[in-house]
């Protein structure tokens, strides 16, 4: 750019307002008048004004007594190449000896000998004017003479010509370096800068100082390129390149600019997407999330890594906080050891309750409804186990509603039934005997479960709570439609601690209601995690134990909440017991089965796992 003003500023010293009235362009020569340019330069037949007039041959006396000391020192002036510059130079002396004789041939021969050097130094001069900035002056005086010495010589005609062609050329660049100055690149085509230049090219092939405006045109378009990138509009910034690399052609420096513009872009990108997963850690984040996306949608390209990697971590955040479907988690407790191993189950839509025709099904199951989940669950893996609920009694020296009253409901083996005993509670297994600590916890009320549930919260310092209904119902079918959680009507070999034809209790009492032709190795509740998982990584749901969910019981769903959650109405002493257990039929081993019972009550086929919200 710097030589482009140099170029621009000599020339206007030199050739302001350069027109021609023949051949010239007109439009030139308004806008010199119109702004105010100097005189204007020319070597037009019928006008010269200054810097560069007409030229009149300085005054030679010729006598017949120095014809020949004349006619000598113009063959030694012509041989030094001083051609017109004073008195003592060879056209004046040419010229005033052929005024003087005419038909003198020697001098009309030496006169054509000059004048073709004349035009040598006007070529020479015009050869110059890439490298020398009073080139171009130069070649204009030679026209001024060669005008008056020899006008109808070919040769001059010709050299007067290649000096129109470059004052042709010098007024386009003149007029491309305005526009230039003006910001009107002319980039779409319709004159300014590159018109201008390129009519310089055509006045004057390989001007350099054409090319130079080419190249400050090319690097402004460049420049406005990347003001457009660091407005992060980069569509912007693309057409700009675009327009530049039709300025020069392939010469490598648009190509360079697009690599650190792209780079540039790539960068930005990255920055948008670290600065929307840093946004998504932090408290109430997602809505900032959200924003560094819209921003990093508008500059990044259809099916950008980088977008599509914060679009799934916002979507994940806004259903799951910082967890993932399927994760698998526990959390500190402040009084030490680590609470029950939680799932993360995917949000999603079910329906909640007995299809229509559904065998076995009450009218507590119906109606049916749809249930949406927007925000995913943390649920834990197992039941509640009897270790786990000792650490709970330890730190908070709770007495449970077993315990306080003194008896709970365990299994007989003699009479095969369920039956009242003393001195169980929640330290004993089904039979009433010593539990182990890897058993779910059984003889526990609704409101034992609940005040586990809140320790919990306490420990941890995050929401932790009994499911509802339709939570667990939702995790319990795990994305199934069918009666049961699997397909058909006999569970799938290790699929959970149910009533199977098979199963034998210790005395070999078998099940008058079973699941014929299964067997699980059980009777009574089994220890957690014994069989396998369901569609969404949980044990037990449908059976080993039934469990205590949040909500009060209601008769039917009428009226029922439709954002899944819990049903619960002040006061209320009847609470849901959901999923089958070790002992139940297989009608009560139904997705959609529910039961009413008494909060109050303890017994050998009822625990509870816990949920926690993220």
């Amino acid at each position: 750019m710097r030589a482009i003003v140099m170029a621009s500023m000599v020339a206007a010293l030199l050739l302001a307002g350069c027109s021609r009235e023949q051949g010239g362009d007109h439009g030139a020569a308004a806008d010199e008048a119109a702004t105010g340019a100097r005189p204007t330069v020319t070597v037009s037949k019928d006008q010269a004004v200054s810097p560069v007039g007409p030229w009149h041959p300085p005054a030679v006396e010729v006598t017949e007594a120095n014809v020949l000391a004349l006619k000598r020192k113009a063959e030694a002036a012509l041989a030094k190449g001083t051609l017109f510059a004073d008195a003592d130079s060879a056209l004046p002396i040419l010229l005033a000896l052929t005024r003087h004789a005419p038909d003198d041939q020697t001098v009309t021969e030496t006169l054509s000998q000059a004048t073709t050097a004349l035009v040598a130094q006007g070529d020479a001069a015009l050869a110059a004017i890439d490298n020398d900035a009073d080139a171009l002056r130069k070649a204009f005086e030679v026209a001024a003479v060669a005008r008056t010495v020899a006008p109808a010589d070919a040769a001059v005609q010709a050299y007067l010509g290649r000096v129109d062609r470059a004052e042709e050329a010098a007024n386009a660049n003149r007029r491309g370096e305005r526009a230039l100055a003006e910001g009107e690149v002319g980039e779409g085509g319709k004159g300014g800068a590159l018109r201008h230049f390129r009519q310089a090219l055509q006045w004057r092939p390989g001007d350099a100082r054409a090319n130079q405006g080419l190249a400050a045109a090319e690097s402004l378009l460049i420049r406005r390129a990347e003001l457009a990138a660091d407005e992060h509009d980069y569509a912007a910034a693309e057409r700009w390149l675009s327009f530049a690399s039709r300025v020069r052609g392939d010469l490598g420096t648009v190509e360079h600019a697009r690599v650190q513009i792209v780079g540039r872009r790539a960068a930005r990108i990255r920055e948008l997407r670290d600065l929307g997963i840093a946004a998504l850690a932090k408290e109430g984040g997602l809505d900032a999330a959200r924003g560094h996306l819209a921003s990093l949608l508008r500059i990044a390209p259809a099916g950008d890594p980088a977008a599509v990697e914060l679009r799934e971590r916002i979507e994940l955040a806004s259903h799951y906080g910082v967890f993932r479907p399927g994760q698998v988690f526990t959390e500190a407790l402040r009084n030490g050891g680590r609470g029950p191993q939680m799932v993360v189950i995917p949000h999603g839509a079910f329906r909640m309750g007995a299809a229509d025709g559904e065998r076995d099904a009450g009218d507590a199951e119906y109606p049916a409804r749809n249930i949406r989940f927007d925000r995913g669950l943390a649920m834990a893996r197992t039941e509640v186990t009897v270790g786990e609920f000792a650490r709970f009694v330890a730190a908070t020296g709770y007495r449970s509603r077993a315990e306080r009253r003194g008896y709970s409901i365990a299994y007989d083996e003699r009479s095969g039934n369920l039956v009242r005993r003393s001195s169980v509670d929640w330290r004993s297994d089904y039979a009433g005997k010593p539990a182990a600590a890897n058993l779910p916890v059984l003889h526990v009320s609704w409101q034992d479960a609940h005040a586990y549930a809140e320790w919990l919260s306490a420990q941890t310092g995050q929401a932790y709570r009994l499911p509802s209904e339709a939570e667990f119902e939702y995790a319990l079918r795990a994305g199934s439609v069918s009666r049961f959680p699997w397909q058909g009507d006999i569970p799938p070999a290790g699929a959970g601690n149910f009533t199977g034809g098979k199963d034998a209790s210790p005395s070999g009492r078998g099940w008058r209601n079973a699941f014929d032709g299964y067997g699980d190795g059980a009777w009574g509740p089994a220890p957690v995690g014994n069989y396998s998982v369901n569609a969404y990584g949980l044990h037990d749901l449908a059976g080993n134990v039934s469990e205590w969910v949040a909500d009060c019981w209601h008769d039917t769903y009428r009226r029922a909440p439709d954002d899944g959650e819990a049903w619960v109405n002040p006061g209320c002493r009847t609470a849901v017991v959901r999923g089958g257990s070790w002992a139940s039929s297989p009608a009560q081993t139904r997705s959609a089965w529910r039961l009413g019972s008494d909060r109050n009550t303890t017994n050998a086929r009822v625990g509870f796992r816990v949920v926690r919200d993220i």
